[in-house]
């Protein structure tokens, strides 16, 4: 039996629900723990080192209080005259005055703006020659502008932030990863020349099973397979020797940021959130779901898991491609890759669907692009504003944007997951309902389990990607997305985001007022490290 009839067998013989074909499971790995607790004993080793010198020396006690009130006058002065948010500032302020010498260690590792300037440089530095080869058709855009004259300034921003405009587009939107998976591993076995995958989390499982089979087998009859993932995201849940086996199976592996690199400036805290599978550069697939079981409900962590992704076919596929090796490049440190061997292999039909691939990190920081992608959709939403995300810890001028939307008659609506996968998290997403609530902004709770799917829509466009409503998207996380245009691809995300919202609970501004005091106080503390969250 030939490859091609393989891949028809088990199609044909797996036509229903992947959790009937695929067995899944949660494997962890043992030397990924130990590992990630080494790294983080070393970590904790800084802080203690300078946390107990006051005891060590007890004779110059007087003098260190000296010196720590210079820094703090410092820390102070260098956040007043910082550019980046007063929330931002506001926040590391307090918690220099709660932790007086620990969150002057916090503030130099993770806070000051300069303390890792360097590698960030490197980066973007790495990242331009990506961007060389995003050529920007300007017929198109004017098209585009006659066309939807109301998009026309949020479409300009984004190109001038280094993201073509792409026409000739077909989007298949999945309201579950279940759906998708299935699909990818159709397109998968129709892959003839190469493969390009990027994932923040693999995890070893019925999932993993499947796609490491049809992986295998194409790159032994001739297809290139290009494989990029988080050092974090798989470390506890792939064997010690993951990157080994694979490129002895002929894979082409990079890791991102390996977390024991950066140990003294927790550059490690500094992820690729990225999901983006490129096949033959005809077919693109990016959303919230990771290569592990919960995803695809084989398994059941949270209740029901709820992400929702796109395939997407046609010309804005270059985009995904030449954001998976930007990505691919920073793994590679000053080994340039020709994009150009990777471009489309197909010709589109000619579609009305058009699209912006959209990515970040914190190499932009403090003007993060995808940031203020989303304030303008929320801006510019005249009839509604919808909005999926597992994490709500916004900054204050976000929430204004919000409000002014809802009290200029715009229907905005914010869905959470009822069942939370970080339960400190999810207290500090709750404790950002009221302002909102209280204010007009409608906020429903996923009861049937946890909602992953990262979504914002109006009526006129929407994104679907990776980038939570988070500090952490925002900030610190590499993400990336793709923002459509066309009037059926958003009713279609709409009716999705409605019935989600119609097996929700309501969140009211009563019920958030009257929960319980223990859990007011605990909100209180923690929101104080919401920008570390």
């Amino acid at each position: 039996m030939n490859e091609r009839d393989n891949r028809e067998s088990w199609f044909s013989e797996h036509p229903g629900n992947l959790k009937d074909e695929l067995k899944g499971r949660i494997e962890n790995s043992l030397s990924g723990f130990l590992r990630g607790c080494l790294v983080g004993l070393l970590v904790l080793l800084q802080f203690a080192i300078i946390i107990i010198l006051p005891f060590i020396l007890q004779n110059v006690t007087i003098y260190f209080y000296i010196v720590l009130e210079i820094f703090s006058i410092i820390l102070v002065l260098n956040l007043v005259n910082d550019n980046r948010s007063p929330s931002y500032k506001i926040a590391w302020i307090c918690i220099a005055l709660a932790l007086p010498i620990s969150g002057h260690i916090m503030y130099l590792l993770w806070g000051k703006p300069d303390s890792k300037k360097k590698i960030e440089r490197d980066i973007l530095r790495i990242m331009r020659h990506g961007f060389s080869y995003a050529i920007h058709d300007k017929q198109t855009e004017e098209e585009f502008y006659l066309e939807n004259p109301s998009q026309r300034r949020i479409s300009r921003y984004m190109s001038n932030e280094g993201f073509p405009l792409y026409k000739n587009n077909q989007i298949d939107y999945y309201p579950m990863a279940e759906d998708v998976f299935r699909v990818i591993f159709e397109e998968l076995e129709k892959a003839e020349h190469f493969i390009l995958i990027d994932f923040f989390i693999v995890a070893e499982g019925g999932i993993w099973d499947k796609l490491y089979e049809i992986l295998v087998r194409k790159i032994k009859s001739g297809v290139e397979v290009k494989f990029l993932y988080d050092d974090f995201g798989a470390m506890i849940r792939t064997e010690k020797h993951f990157k080994r086996k694979l490129e002895q199976d002929g894979f082409q592996v990079r890791v991102f940021n390996p977390i024991h690199k950066y140990t003294d400036k927790l550059y490690m805290n500094y992820r690729s959130h990225q999901k983006i599978i490129v096949i033959d550069g005809n077919i693109g697939f990016t959303g919230g779901f990771n290569i592990a079981d919960e995803y695809a409900n084989l398994v059941e962590r949270f209740g029901i898991w709820k992400d929702n992704a796109i395939r997407l076919k046609g010309e804005a596929v270059w985009g995904l491609t030449i954001t998976f090796f930007q990505m691919w490049e920073v793994c590679g440190g000053y080994t340039m890759v020709d994009y150009n061997k990777y471009r489309p292999t197909a010709q589109f039909p000619e579609s009305k669907v058009y699209c912006q691939v959209i990515s970040d990190g914190p190499a932009n920081n403090p003007n993060n692009p995808i940031e203020n992608i989303y304030k303008q959709m929320i801006y510019y939403a005249a009839e509604f504003l919808y909005i999926t995300t597992p994490y709500l810890i916004i900054e204050d001028d976000m929430k204004e944007a919000l409000i002014a939307a809802a009290k200029g008659g715009v229907d905005v609506r914010i869905l959470t997951p009822y069942i939370p996968d970080k339960p400190h998290v999810k207290l500090i997403t709750n404790y950002n309902y009221g302002y909102l609530l209280k204010n007009g902004v409608r906020i429903y709770e996923y009861t049937p389990g946890f909602l992953h799917a990262k979504t914002i829509i109006n009526e006129n466009s929407g994104v679907v990607g990776t980038i939570n409503m988070d500090y952490r998207s925002f900030y610190l996380h590499y993400e990336n997305g793709v923002w459509i245009c066309n009037n059926e691809v958003i009713q279609t995300v709409k009716e999705d985001l409605v019935s989600a919202m119609e097996e929700s609970h309501e969140i009211t501004y009563e019920e958030w007022r009257s929960r319980p005091f223990f859990m007011k106080v605990k909100q209180a503390v923690l929101n104080m490290f919401s920008t570390l969250m």
